[in-house]
């Protein structure tokens, strides 16, 4: 997994996986999710990120099982 933030352009983009992008689908205005060719989530992509991620607030946790 593999998280980029662009600054010049606001823009979030999470790689869930590095597969090959058979499809992008809008989810609205400015969210894109990018699907391989059985379906399965690659990536998605949020515009205007700093006010709809919160993203100078950006943390991660692994739970144990």
């Amino acid at each position: 997994m593999r998280i980029k933030y662009f600054q010049d352009t606001d823009t979030l983009y999470i790689e869930f996986r590095a597969a090959k992008v058979a499809e992008t689908k809008d989810l609205d205005e400015n969210t894109l999710l990018d699907l391989d060719k059985d379906g399965n989530i690659c990536a998605i992509t949020v515009e205007h990120a700093k006010d709809r991620a919160d993203i100078p607030h950006f943390s991660f946790e692994q739970v144990a099982a």
